[in-house]
């Protein structure tokens, strides 16, 4: 027999309760019937008059024979009969078929109609499955032993025969249907586009695809499916792919863009408010568990994934670590064997007990972030880049002569379209997208704003669009307005995150740090962001400190101070300490970082509590401090408490690259007046230092280690 988890599958949205699996053992003969009075009553009220789109026969088929039910059940629980043995487990098992009947009329009710035509000989077999069940049922229910009147039986048993005599049925008509869907995606796949009137005649006459909604609702149950998608479920993900950017083409095609805007403009209001009142709820009242926030964005995840080193991190966290080029594991440094992504639903799990216990919504992961992962398993099909092209054409067109609103939305939707696949970002650049978002950021709409930025920052990941972004006139500086005056907090992380994508190009580092205001803002939004904003204000920091001629403008506009205060910062400690390890290599670099009073101190903590990488950018800023920065900043260092046995530590259990710095910071103090005084209790590891005696350390990022000789002392 088919079993109930089967169609619950098919809808994770809808899960069954439990009783759609246990059949009430423990009622009397009288208590299971009236049950399944109230059982089967329910069913026929739900679904007796229900208009099925699809499936409509077997739906109409499965509905009249639970009507039979109805009958019988109705009857022994008015004559009050007394049944045999053999009738109360035939009972019970027509319980759980109830459920289950109820479970599929219910899917086909109420699921995408699109899913529902590509799942047409599934469905078909599930009908067919379960009337495989009745039969079996009614084959062994013992009708002659129990009391009915004459209609009540001739009833019953004409439904075993009908039971008997059922096969499997597929609607001819729908399967139809979806011969032409595929064929659709087939022309996609050649390079034709179909016309806008079989399209037309398709979706909307066919279907009853009625409007923008409608097909949009369409659209994000086809992406769920992606999500949810098992390995030997047909149609393939790289097929449901095409299909979904067909479906987004035909979207725009067939229903424009002015009807999405309220939609629009609500759900990001909703969508923000929601934000601050778990913000509030969660900062004001209660701490979250530190396992349950990321290390890179400190938020509490929402969709937590394993990358191959074994941490965990959140998926849109880890996700835009691994575009913007990096091969390590944000928390250890670790190369990363590949850039794959597991979901942790244990702990997933755990963080949903834990709000729910809290009283604390949690927003479930957003489709395009789950999507993210089912979308790079699946090589894109040529037919949903034809499709994704023809719609980001469709998007530019609206932006360059639609309405305000319309203009709102093209900008949301090319955001969606550039978040994955290095195509998607090529031919959306190629096609002119790029001066017309750069005109939307000077837009008064907030929502159009931070979409049009968030597209750019999407874009900016492909190399060449990269200079294309840079080389449209006035794009930068709009870029850094955004940054400075945003409506929105997102808006100005990802205008800051865009700022560290464009200078991923050394050229373009000198360029975005002189455009006015852009350091200050960073800064700014380095001591005062979110903790997402922060990481995006000091990542780009990070790079811009990488070219030598920047240092006098940061330090002009702020970032020195900036940084020294991130070192306390978890969460951006790691990347604040390596900016200044770049910048007091300039010996108007030293002097600035020194007149920090937290700096010297904020460094010796790192030391002590940073993670691995993090130790090491600390070391490497205290030599280049000692080297560069004079007497008095060298002074400023030796005398730090506690440097000692840090340093000791670092020779003995650091990684490569630290136990190299920690060593030549050694021998720095060795030539110190002060080394004797203060850092007697070096002893083996200043043996080590002075006898190994390597050439001078210049190189910042360098991976060659120091050889180690000598054994870890027992404590």
């Amino acid at each position: 027999m088919a079993s109930g988890a089967i169609f619950s599958s098919l809808r994770r949205r809808r899960s069954p309760t439990l009783e759609a699996f246990l059949a009430p053992v423990d009622l009397s003969d009288v208590a299971l019937v009236q049950t399944l009075v109230s059982v089967v009553s329910e069913l026929v009220s739900c679904f007796s008059k229900r208009s099925f789109h699809f499936q409509r026969k077997n739906s109409r088929s499965l509905i009249r024979k639970v009507e039979v039910f109805q009958l019988l059940l109705e009857y022994l629980s008015d004559s009050g009969t007394c049944l045999p043995p053999t009738a109360v487990l035939c009972l019970k098992e027509l319980y759980l078929l109830l459920y289950r009947s109820k479970i599929l009329l219910d899917y086909c009710a109420q699921s995408s109609k699109l899913w529902l035509l590509l799942q047409n000989h599934s469905i078909s077999g599930h009908f067919h499955d379960l009337n495989q069940e009745i039969s079996t049922l009614m084959d062994v229910f013992p009708i002659k032993d129990v009391e009915l009147s004459k209609d009540v039986r001739e009833q019953v048993e004409l439904l075993q025969k009908q039971s008997r005599r059922a096969k499997l049925f597929i609607d001819m008509k729908d399967d139809a249907l979806r011969i032409r869907f595929f064929s659709f995606l087939d022309e996609f796949e050649n390079g034709r586009i179909p016309g806008s009137a079989e399209l037309q005649s398709f979706y909307v006459e066919k279907l009853q695809i009625l409007d923008a909604t409608s097909c949009r609702a369409e659209i994000e149950a086809l992406e769920e499916q992606i999500v949810n998608h098992e390995g030997d479920i047909e149609p393939t993900i790289s097929v449901l792919n095409g299909l979904v950017a067909m479906t987004r083409y035909c979207r725009f095609l067939l229903f424009g863009f002015e009807e999405d805007e309220l939609d629009l403009e609500n759900g990001s209001q909703k969508k923000r408010k929601k934000r601050l009142i778990t913000k509030e709820i969660a900062e004001t009242f209660l701490t979250v568990p530190k396992d349950f926030c990321c290390p890179i964005s400190l938020d509490m995840m929402r969709d937590p994934v394993i990358i191959s080193t074994g941490q965990t991190y959140d998926r849109s966290s880890i996700s835009r670590w691994l575009d913007e080029g990096h091969t390590t594991c944000p928390k250890t440094g670790q190369m990363l064997a590949h850039t794959r992504v597991v979901p942790n639903r244990a702990l997933r799990n755990l963080i949903v007990q834990w709000c729910t216990a809290h009283g604390i919504p949690l927003d479930p992961p957003e489709v395009m972030d789950a999507m993210v992962e089912a979308f790079a398993s699946a090589c894109p099909t040529n037919a949903a880049l034809e499709a994704n092209r023809a719609t980001a054409t469709l998007l530019i067109q609206q932006l360059a002569n639609g309405s305000q609103s319309g203009k709102t939305v093209a900008a949301r939707e090319i955001r969606l379209l550039a978040k994955t696949g290095k195509e998607n970002r090529a031919f959306i650049a190629e096609a002119g997208a790029i001066p017309y978002l750069s005109n939307l950021l000077s837009s008064p709409n907030a929502v159009a704003q931070e979409n049009s930025v968030t597209a750019l920052l999407n874009l900016s990941i492909f190399e060449k669009n990269k200079n294309r972004i840079m080389d449209e006139e006035g794009c930068l500086g709009s870029i850094v307005d955004v940054l400075r005056f945003g409506h929105t907090t997102e808006a100005r992380e990802n205008a800051a995150a865009t700022l560290f994508s464009l200078s991923a190009v050394h050229d373009y580092k000198k360029i975005i740090a002189d455009k006015m205001g852009a350091i200050e803002a960073l800064a700014g939004l380095l001591q005062e962001g979110t903790p997402r904003g922060k990481k995006d204000a000091v990542t780009a920091l990070f790079n811009l400190s990488t070219h030598t001629e920047n240092c006098v403008r940061m330090i002009d506009a702020g970032a020195i101070t900036a940084l020294v205060g991130a070192l306390g910062n978890e969460g951006v400690a790691e990347e604040a300490a390596g900016a200044l390890a770049l910048i007091v290599r300039q010996p108007i670099g030293a002097k600035a970082v020194v007149s920090e009073e937290a700096a010297v101190a904020g460094l010796i903590g790192m030391m002590r509590c940073g993670t691995p990488r993090g130790k090491e950018n600390a070391v490497a800023a205290l030599l280049e401090l000692c080297r560069s920065g004079g007497a008095a900043a060298t002074e400023r260092v030796v005398k730090a408490p506690a440097l000692a046995g840090l340093l000791q530590t670092l020779l003995f259990t650091g990684t490569k690259r630290a136990r190299r710095k920690a060593a030549s910071l050694a021998r720095v103090f060795q030539r110190c007046e002060y080394a004797s005084m203060h850092y007697g209790g070096l002893g083996v590891g200043y043996a080590f230092a002075s006898n190994s005696a390597p050439p001078r350390d210049t190189s910042f990022a360098g991976d060659v280690s120091v050889p180690m000789s000598i054994s870890v002392p027992v404590l």
